[in-house]
Formats: C-alpha cells, structure tokens, sequence
C-alpha cells in the first residue's frame, strides 16, 4: 500500500464512524428492549394475569352500549363497580367489538407502547444530557436512550400491575406529558389535560397548578394600563383550554348518557370508598397510609388535614419550579402530589414512577454524574427509588382481599406497606432542597418569557421576549449561547468540582 493511499481519509460512513457506532449502538438498545418485552410478556402469562380491570372497561362499555345503569352493574366474578365518569364508558365502547383473547393482546401491546411514549415524552420534558458543549443530544442518542430505558423500567411494580390488570395509567399519563411537552405557542395544549381529567379525575390537579402559575406570572406580567392582554400568559390559556376540555367531556356525556351523568355529579363522585377498602396494601394513598398507621379505616380529620399540608407544599413546589423553567421537576412534583392527596393510590397509579427515576437520572448526568458529590447523591436517590419501585416491597406483608388483614400491622410491614407515599414525599423534599439550590432567579419581570424560563439558566430565553426551542416548551435544548455559569457556550452549565449548585 502506498504511502498516498494511507494519507487517503476514511470514509466517514463506514462502521467505525460516528454513524456507525450510533447506529449500532440503537439496534444494540432496541435488541435489548425487544428481549425485555418478551420476557415480560411471557413472565406475565406465566403468572396467568387475569386482567381484571379491563374486563371491568369493557363491561362498562357493554352498559353503555345497551342502556344499562353505569353504576349499578358489577363486572367480574370480583363484583367490581364503576368507578370512572360517564366519560370513560364512551370511549371504552370499542372494546366490546372485540373478543377477549384479542382485546386482552391488544391491551399488552397498547401498554408497551405507551411506555415507550411516556420515557420518550419525559425525556423530550427533561432533556437529554450531551457530553459535547453547545450540540444537542443527536436523535441516534435520544432513540438509544429511550430504548434502554424503557427495557428497564418496564420491570417496575406500577408498570407491571398496570399491564397485569390491563389499566389505563399510561395513557393518562401520555395524555398529560403530550400536553406539557407542546410549544406554549400552541393554541390547543391543555386538551390532553382535559380529556385525562374526564376519563379519571385525579389529572385535574395539573390544571389547578398550571392556574396558580399563570396567576402568579399574570402578576409579575401586570403594568397599569394594559388591560387583559397584559397580563394573559400561555399557563393561563393552557389551564383553561384544560378546563374547557373537561367541561366538554362532562357535556358529551350528559348528551348520551344523561341519567348516568347526573347520578355521577350528584352521588358517585362523593364516594370515595366506593373503589375499594382503604386500608388495603396496594392503597398508595396518604389516607392509605393513615388508616393502616391508626389501625382503622375511619380517619377522622387526619386525613383532610394531610392531604391539605400535601397539596399546599406539593403545589408550591410545583409553581415556584415552573416560574424558575424547571418545568420537568415542575410536572413531577404535580403528579406525584396529585397521587399522595388523592382518596385512593393504588399501586399502578404510581406510574409516574417512570418520569421520577428518569428526571432524577438526567439531573445526577447534568449535575456531574459520579463525578461530582450532588452528582452521586443524585445518583444514590435515584438507585434507591429505582430498586424500591423494581422490589414489589408493598407486597411482602400480609394482605388478604376483604380480610382487614392491613389494620394489624406492625411498624415494619407499615413501612413496607407505605413506600410509595414515602418516595412521593421523599421526592417533595429533594425538590425543596434543589429549588434552595438553585435560589430565585434575579431578574425583572419584562426578563422573563412567557413560558417561564428565566434568564438565569439559559434555556432559550431573549431579552426581547422570544424564545428558543427549549424555552418554548418542547423539551429540546437550546441552540448554544452564553452560560450564566461558565460565560461558555454551553447547553447546560459546568458543575464546580464540589457538586455544589446546577
């Protein structure tokens, strides 16, 4: 060979390129999540899951269909109830078309994909960290990491009693990270918020919270003499777009189902023991969590007065996050808030497992991985949450259907019975700790961008009110400009070699 031909460059798409190594290293990750789906799958047939719930789905689609009373059948061999609005039935109408064998397939398949939508959306909410300063994460990256994540977290107990009992947790869920991952620009975000709040009502809470952030940015907005268009801001327009949504599926239903419609609004609604006993292991609930601590499914004031402490601190937190531009903690906080007030938790509803682990994960990256000591500890909270999540550990106490077996526990099958509610508040207080952190930003409110990322970390904010990709919502970084911290371009700050701030 000669000397010419060795000074010749190699080509840029052979198998040794950056391409290429981009291009196995997806196939490498979509070859693990195919594996770990199948074994998923198989392991749950092995464990002859019944799915119950959808059984229940399409019994209530089958009522609604024929005119039957929506809250006096029972469904299942269980004498299952509903539970849901009228709305829901509506769009379980569908599954009576189907066989059981296909409906139940189709469910599986529904599921696995909804996952992989709900970490692909989370990281779109998060953002993906990059090693290389002022480039974003390429899409060969971010499908790798998708991919290798979902393969994981398909293993966690949410996820898998969702599939087990064939629930819709991650469609609601995906409803809601759609919404809060569209541009604000976007005229119709909050629908998904909407249409979530009518199948189940507990995703309404993101509509309270996107509210008092709009109010209070309305606020900041305000300068005598501008009227309403002044101080109008796209939370307030998303939070009542959700509301609009809502009330539209609350219309619909009374239009095709009226007597059922008023029963719902009037009594089922009040009835929050009707889903089940709450003392009950697989209640996740902080009234859960009270009635197995005081021995008793009556729990007087103590529940009214946790969940208000709850949601006050949640929906604090989950404001001043977002009014900062920290929208994927923001969102979070809400969710997690949203399921440790709600009257009943169960087990799968703690879906936004999923987005906790992995926002935690992409902060301990951009915070300096193991490199850093906020970087291991982030780390370390995110190792922890995970194996607890992965345990199954709210399943090793006794726990009998209708056996009131939970009322005698001891204080170590109470924790092990609790540790949802305790991830939901250990979560709340890391987020306290890094809202502390990070300190407010000081900056002037005609500094701020209407979609709440502020000027102090650099995400697609400009002085002149437009934003960049990042700042609009979308979940993408920002082309590159000058860090708050380094003065370098960067997509996201340097860390001190002492892990100390983001």
């Amino acid at each position: 060979m000669t000397a010419l031909k060795l000074d010749q460059p190699v080509g840029r798409r052979g198998p040794f390129s950056h391409e290429g190594v981009s291009r196995r290293r997806v196939l490498a990750a979509a070859l693990a999540c195919a594996v770990s789906f199948t074994a998923f799958w198989i392991a749950q047939r092995l464990a002859g899951v019944t799915m119950l719930d959808l059984m229940v789905y399409r019994a209530e689609g089958w009522t609604a269909r024929t005119g039957g009373d929506l809250y006096d059948m029972l469904a299942t061999s269980a004498r299952l109830p509903n539970t849901y609005p009228p709305f829901a039935s509506l769009l379980f109408l569908p599954l009576t078309f189907l066989g059981v064998p296909e409906m139940r397939t189709l469910a599986t398949l529904g599921n696995l994909l909804l996952l992989v939508a709900v970490v692909h959306l989370t990281l779109r909410l998060t953002g993906l960290p990059s090693l290389a300063h002022g480039k974003r994460a390429p899409r060969a990256q971010q499908a790798t990491a998708m991919l290798a994540l979902s393969a994981l977290l398909v293993w966690c107990e949410p996820v898998w009693t969702t599939l087990r009992y064939g629930q819709i947790n991650l469609l609601l869920a995906v409803l809601v990270l759609w919404d809060l991952t569209r541009r604000d620009s976007n005229r119709w975000a909050g629908i998904g918020i909407g249409i979530a709040a009518g199948i189940k009502l507990t995703p309404a809470l993101f509509a309270v919270w996107l509210a008092l952030a709009g109010l209070l940015r309305a606020r900041r907005l305000y300068e005598p003499g501008q009227g309403l268009r002044g101080i109008w801001n796209p939370w307030l327009r998303q939070a009542c777009v959700a509301v609009l949504s809502f009330l539209g599926t609350v219309l619909l239903s009374a239009l095709v189902l009226p007597r059922d419609s008023v029963r719902f609004w009037t009594e089922i609604v009040f009835a929050s023991d009707r889903p089940g006993d709450v003392e009950i292991t697989a209640n996740q609930s902080l009234r859960g969590v009270l009635a197995r601590l005081l021995h008793t499914p009556d729990t007087g004031l103590w529940w009214p007065a946790a969940a208000a402490v709850a949601a006050i601190a949640g929906l604090a937190l989950a404001t001043t996050a977002l009014l900062r531009g920290e929208r994927a903690w923001a969102a979070v906080v809400c969710a997690t808030t949203a399921l440790l007030v709600s009257p009943i938790s169960w087990s799968h509803h703690w879906v936004w497992a999923v987005p906790m682990l992995i926002l935690l994960g992409t902060e301990a990256v951009r915070r300096g991985g193991r490199v850093t000591r906020a970087g291991r500890r982030l780390w370390t909270a995110t190792g922890c949450l995970g194996l607890l999540f992965a345990s199954f550990a709210l399943w090793w106490v006794p726990h009998r259907p209708h056996s009131h077996a939970e009322l005698h526990q001891n204080g170590g099958q109470m924790l092990l019975s609790g540790v949802y509610p305790i991830a939901g508040v250990a979560l709340l207080l890391l987020t306290a700790a890094h809202l502390r952190r990070t300190g407010a930003p000081n900056v002037s409110t005609s500094d701020v961008s209407a979609s709440g990322v502020s000027a102090r970390r650099g995400r697609g904010h400009r002085p002149d009110g437009r934003d960049h990709h990042r700042g609009a919502g979308d979940g993408t970084p920002a082309p590159p400009e000058a860090s708050p911290r380094t003065d370098a371009s960067s997509p996201c700050p340097r860390v001190p070699a002492d892990g100390s701030g983001t």
